[in-house]
């Protein structure tokens, strides 16, 4: 259900090689590093940041849309069958005159749909083709492993998104959402009028959309209650949950989508449930009608006309303080790859990692786990129960490095019809992808399946797996390197691993046992200290002062214990190398987090993103180990200093 990111599109550190001002690493480690870099650095217009993932994910994006040029010419003759339909839908994507042509006529039979909607009846009769087509409903379902047995799959019946990011955005006091409502009441409503409506209808229609999501608002979680996710699990009969509701026949839908009715439901939002009877009423029909129709043309508005995508993310711009959209190239080659993700990450994890490279970061990844292991055994304050059983999860942790052994069979349903537009093609592949999604209902749970393509700059770890999964764009400089020295790579890619880990040790992940169900394996006792100290690392970064507003001490936690387990464990590898400098182990820790974003994405990010601000995780985590302060001669007094009690240290 869940999966722990280590940086979740939070860009950082660069390979190029900037001077350290050594008059500043005892006073600010990272503008140490980095405020050479940030004084030349420009976000390019189509970004809202720019830093070393960013760089990393330019890079990838360069190398591929040049290789899939060739592939477009002939030049490079697709690898599987799944690859040769990927070459025939970026076609499509960069057929820019055919979609032009088309224009909006592929949607407009999904929209008469919408608009023959006359009651919550025809609602009703029309629900399971919605849920099959991927048209937007009050309830949303997903069948995804069971949280407390992962080895089957459970139902998860929600709420729907929100338009603004949060809902602490909804507050009167919140002054985000009268700059942010506006700008995505005129996008909302240009779009409508581009496929036809009248300015006044158009408005109308928004103005409903607005009032629906308005209501749904007080009943669904913000993200800092979100990201306590062992919270999600709230499991009640089928039965109890559809009787919330007269409205829609949820189980009958629920029985058509899966070939079978569940004995249960699981409600990551129960109190949504709880309000859905006074939400889905006679009075509110129109609203909930107009919310369904926006919802869809703003989903569409990517596959259609080069107008419709360049208006269609707007509002997504204004919330990153992105200037400009990508170029049209841009965009058709992130579609394309968007679908066939997995194929594209097999050709890339294939050609620029390679299976030598695999067994390499394969070895030190299990280093670290030993590492890792060895720091267990000597801790201080579990009991031994409880240290056999954080032991037992660490040797069933489940590796994966660089990409898949095979594509997923997913992939080798994608046929592309080259008679059809570019929207009826990524329709069928949305069809046949939540057809398959619902198809997992009473089979075994794939663990072979990954969450992340190969050319994706970003680790995880899975608890409901027990895995740590490390796509091979992210095992390159700066992060690592054969070029680099151990101590280099240690505060680069042996941090991200041994973060990785700690995840299976967060204020979340700890609640999962070696299989990956949800399972209390802690003496009270020690539950209780670990509590202690996950509350000392919120306290420690709770009301920083960041980008004009405060840091969320609660939201971050459990990406704060998961950097501060990994530096400390990637320190001890670093020190067990004969080539040890721990100067430049700090540096490549202070140089990955680089980064250089827009007001509105940091802001945005401080709202809603589990992790903290990438200059706060390089400086407040070395504060908290006592060899930055030799490394350096930090001293009472300098900028880097904290008091020997105030230090945080968990694993």
């Amino acid at each position: 259900m869940h999966t722990t990111h280590f940086a979740a599109g939070q860009p950082g550190g660069s390979a190029t090689t900037f001077p350290v001002d050594e008059s500043l690493l005892n006073q600010d480690l990272y503008d140490a590093v980095n405020g050479k870099w940030a004084e030349q650095a420009t976000i390019p217009a189509d970004h809202a940041s720019t830093g070393g993932f960013m760089d990393l994910v330019d890079n990838i994006e360069h190398t591929l849309m040049a290789d899939f040029d060739d592939l477009l010419a002939g030049k490079l003759t697709p690898a599987n069958p799944e690859m040769a339909e990927f070459k025939k839908f970026y076609t499509l994507t960069r057929d820019f005159a055919g979609r032009e042509q088309a224009g909006a006529a592929p949607l407009k039979p999904y929209l008469a749909k919408i608009e023959a909607l006359q009651n919550f009846a025809d609602l009703n009769a029309a629900l399971v083709d919605f849920y099959r087509e991927g048209i937007p409903t009050p309830i949303t379902l997903s069948v995804d492993p069971d949280m407390k047995d992962t080895s089957n799959y459970a139902l998860y019946v929600d709420a729907p998104n929100l338009i603004l990011p949060d809902k602490t955005y909804y507050a009167k006091d919140n002054p985000a959402a009268k700059q942010l409502l506006p700008i995505y009441t005129q996008m909302a409503t240009k779009l409508l009028t581009m496929v036809g409506y009248s300015e006044d209808d158009a408005a109308k229609l928004v103005d409903q959309t607005k009032q629906f999501d308005a209501l749904i608002a007080p009943h669904v979680k913000s993200s800092e209650e979100a990201a306590d996710y062992v919270k999600d699990y709230n499991p009640f009969p089928l039965a109890d949950v559809a009787a919330k509701t007269d409205a829609l026949d949820l189980t009958s839908a629920v029985t058509a989508l899966l070939g079978a009715t569940p004995d249960q439901a699981i409600l990551p939002q129960p109190t949504y449930f709880d309000a859905i009877g006074d939400l889905l009423t006679p009075a509110n029909f129109p609203l909930v009608k107009s919310w369904i129709l926006v919802k869809t043309v703003l989903g569409a508005s990517g596959t259609l006309t080069e107008d419709f995508r360049q208006v269609g993310g707007t509002y997504g711009r204004a919330l990153s303080g992105q200037k400009q959209a990508r170029s049209q190239e841009k965009a058709a080659y992130y579609l394309a790859s968007g679908y066939f993700s997995q194929v594209v990450g097999d050709y890339y994890g294939r050609k620029y990692f390679g299976e030598a490279a695999k067994a390499d970061v394969r070895k030190m990844v299990l280093k670290m786990a030993g590492v890792y292991q060895n720091r267990l055994a000597a801790n201080d304050w579990l009991s031994e129960a409880t240290r056999k059983k954080a032991v037992v999860k660490l040797q069933k942790l489940t590796i994966k490095v660089g990409y898949p052994d095979k594509i997923d069979p997913l992939y080798a349903k994608f046929k592309v019809d080259t008679t059809k537009s570019l929207f009826d093609n990524a329709q069928a592949f949305d069809e046949i992808a939540l057809a398959e999604h619902f198809g997992h209902w009473g089979h075994p749970v794939d663990r072979e399946k990954w969450d992340m393509s190969a050319n994706t700059v970003n680790a995880y770890y899975s608890p409901s797996n027990n895995e740590i999964v490390f796509p091979a764009a992210i095992l390159q400089k700066p992060f690592y390197s054969l070029e680099q020295s151990s101590s280099t790579n240690y505060g680069g890619i042996g941090a991200v691993m041994a973060h990785e880990i700690s995840h299976a040790f967060d204020n979340n992940g700890a609640q999962f046992d070696e299989f990956g169900n949800l399972n209390n394996w802690w003496t009270d006792a020690d539950l209780a200290h670990f509590k202690d100290l996950s509350q000392a690392m919120i306290k420690e970064f709770d009301g920083i002062d960041f980008a004009g507003q405060k840091v969320n001490g609660k939201l971050t936690v459990s990406e704060n214990i998961a950097d501060a387990g990994g530096l400390s464990c990637a320190l001890e590898a670093a020190k067990s190398a004969a080539d040890v400098d721990l100067r430049a182990f700090f540096i490549n820790w202070a140089n990955v987090w680089r980064m250089k974003a827009t007001t509105e994405y940091m802001q945005l990010l401080l709202s809603i993103d589990v992790h903290a601000p990438a200059k706060l995780r390089a400086d407040v985590q070395v504060k908290n180990l006592d060899d930055f302060y030799t490394t350096f001669n930090v001293q009472p007094g300098d900028g880097m200093y904290l008091k020997p009690a105030d230090r945080v240290k968990i694993w």
